[in-house]
């Protein structure tokens, strides 16, 4: 490294380090590095020279090698949530396929829209040593290679073929990752011999930087427009989403609802915006929801959507709300925004829940909130009867229910793909805000295991004597279970809740409810398979480095879970449910499948035909 009076001569590798170890962000009065460090698998296209500038800050920017490189990014998404899109975690990948391994991780934080920097190794600028080990040569477009394929799956696409043009790409990266509107992954192209490369750098490219997340403040017009559409409301409710806690505005939204009696139902990432206990949390909504939510959403005529992207598990594909309802959406995203002919509210969920309140001279009629909070009533009945157990068959809805009565209010619960999302997102109690996580933007199968990683290193900078408690399937263990290796290497302890069905149950049951005959879901209707057999899975965790037990039922279930709390490193408790008994059976809308328009299997037409025959509740729109 060379100085001069207002140079420094540093690697492009290096500088992209110096320079992210100076980026901080003021949160609640407190200033943090933006970046809280990285996930690294170190081969040939990043080892030798981002490897060697990462080395130099191993305090400042901690790495944490992970076993697979898509499941480092999904640590990275789980950091990412816990920390409320607040701070992130870059990821680093060799060329080829340790970089493509990053696709679906990418793909999971831009359908969440959550920040993560992906620093990926390329080949080489010159093209002198062309064809590279694991490079895949385009005969038409030399330029175009596997990092090409992440411009549809990240927010911010670049390749650096220049030292210094990370002068202006590191902080338009930046800038998206943190922008409310558009955050979401952000990707730099790496080649082998551009991060090698000398440029004498300006000294005051890398002072220290304290950045603020911007809050937009929503048009006047828009908010009268809403304003307008509210106080002639007869049946008003409001759907709440995770933008709500990413704004930080469940106060706001809370205040909200109290002051104008509107009663709230949430989106699968909404979960956890009102404790479960709030007179107006009316419950979840959607295909994974709830009766009472489900209930009134479609006798609603005014509906207030605040922070959610209305995806179809929210909509019912659009089946679930009258069709002469009339949605208003505020949103920090105009995309968002706008959807279904929606009264649009451009901005930030806490500047625009204050204005719409400081504006609405409004309290919903009485009768119509009594009737909501009467349906709760009888939902909180039916998850009474659905978690207990006694006389039947081991379920998720019993493992979910054992956990929810032991669990400290600040604990974190994760979940991801299969059935348990729904199962947790109708039968979770909230006990406290911000403490549920149910990946279902992307529905990753592995992300139950890598995001509660990365989510217990958030956690232990926040809050370091809770727990990170996730529930996983035995088909999404056996796709992705490398990080309880690595939460017992770096010493962050997790719970892992293992509820094994022999197989991929909740798409039998999708196959079964479509008509046909279980095929290739199960292990035990394999075609392929000669002689199914249980996977050992307390031995196979044991191996990892984990403390693990096989319980028999949901009794024993909750005498290992407290042993689980007391222990000090990661614990996986292993329990048998039934792939056919004890699923959540109420609380579900219509979602829209493809089925067969023709068939020889009269179980499958009339199936379909019975799908089909609901369609006619489906709103249009766009």
């Amino acid at each position: 490294m060379t100085k001069t009076n207002d140079t420094v001569r540093l690697t492009t590798a290096q500088a992209i380090i110096r320079w992210l170890s100076n980026q901080y962000i003021e949160i609640d009065g407190e200033e943090l590095r933006l970046c809280g460090g990285g996930f690294g698998i170190f081969g040939h296209g990043n080892v030798t020279c981002l490897g060697e500038a990462l080395n130099g800050v191993k305090d400042e920017l901690p790495l944490y090698r992970g076993q697979n490189e898509q499941s480092m990014g999904f640590a990275a998404a789980g950091y990412a949530k816990t920390w409320l899109r607040q701070r992130f975690m870059f990821c680093t990948a060799s060329a080829g396929p340790g970089t493509a391994n990053l696709l679906t991780s990418a793909a999971l934080a831009h359908a969440n829209r959550l920040p993560m920097l992906l620093l990926c190794g390329d080949t080489f600028l010159t093209r002198l040593p062309d064809p590279v080990l694991q490079q895949l040569e385009n005969y038409n477009d030399p330029t175009f290679g596997v990092n090409d394929a992440f411009k549809p799956v990240t927010r911010f696409w670049d390749r650096i073929t220049h030292p210094a043009q990370v002068i202006q790409s590191l902080p338009a990266a930046i800038a998206t990752m943190i922008d409310p509107a558009d955050c979401g992954p952000a990707f730099l192209g790496l080649p082998q011999d551009v991060q090698g490369w000398t440029y004498d750098y300006p000294t005051v490219f890398f002072e220290k930087k304290v950045h603020r997340i911007r809050r937009q403040a929503p048009d006047a017009l828009e908010i009268a427009d809403a304003v307008s559409c509210l106080s002639q409301a007869k049946r008003p409710m409001i759907i709440a989403g995770g933008g709500v806690q990413y704004s930080r505005a469940v106060a706001e939204l809370t205040a909200f609802a109290e002051k104008h009696q509107i009663p709230v139902v949430e989106t699968i990432a909404g979960r956890a915006n009102l404790l479960a206990t709030h007179p107006l949390n009316i419950g979840p909504i959607g295909v994974t929801g709830s009766d009472s939510a489900n209930a009134i959403a479609e006798k609603a005529d005014v509906i207030l959507a605040v922070g959610t992207r209305l995806q179809d598990f929210t909509t019912g594909s659009w089946t679930a709300f009258a069709k002469d309802a009339q949605f208003v959406s505020l949103n920090a995203a105009r995309h968002d925004a706008a959807k279904h002919m929606s009264l649009t509210v451009v901005g930030d969920a806490k500047l625009g829940l204050t204005a719409l309140s400081d504006a609405l001279d409004y309290t919903a009629p009485s009768d119509w909130v009594a009737l909501a909070q009467d349906e709760r009533k009888t939902w909180d009945a039916y998850v009474a009867d659905n978690v207990s157990f006694g006389n039947r068959p081991n379920s998720y809805a019993q493992a979910i229910g054992v956990v929810n009565d032991l669990v400290d209010p600040r604990d974190r619960v994760v979940a991801a793909a299969g059935g348990l999302p729904a199962e947790v997102t109708a039968n979770w109690r909230t006990l406290d805000v911000g403490t549920v996580d149910v990946e279902f933007g992307f529905s990753c199968m592995g992300y139950e295991i890598a995001g509660a990683w990365g989510a217990r290193i958030a956690q232990a900078q926040r809050e370091p004597d809770r727990d990170t408690i996730t529930f996983c399937g035995d088909g999404s263990y056996m796709l992705l279970n490398s990080d309880i290796y690595s939460s017992v290497l770096s010493n962050k302890k997790m719970i892992v809740l293992v509820l094994d069905n022999g197989g991929f149950a909740v798409i039998n049951k999708l196959q079964n409810n479509t008509g046909n005959e279980s095929f290739n879901n199960l292990l035990a209707d394999c075609p392929t398979i000669s002689e199914p057999f249980a996977v050992d899975f307390t031995a196979h965790a044991a191996s990892m480095g984990a403390t693990s037990e096989r319980v028999a039922n949901p009794a024993e279930l909750a005498e290992a879970f407290k042993r689980a709390q007391a222990s000090e490193k990661t614990y996986v408790i292993v329990m048998d449910v039934d792939p056919y008994e004890g699923w959540t059976t109420e609380g579900h809308t219509w979602w829209e499948v493809g089925t067969p328009h023709i068939t020889e299997d009269e179980n499958v037409r009339a199936a379909h035909l019975d799908w089909e025959s609901t369609r006619e509740k489906q709103r249009r729109g766009v």
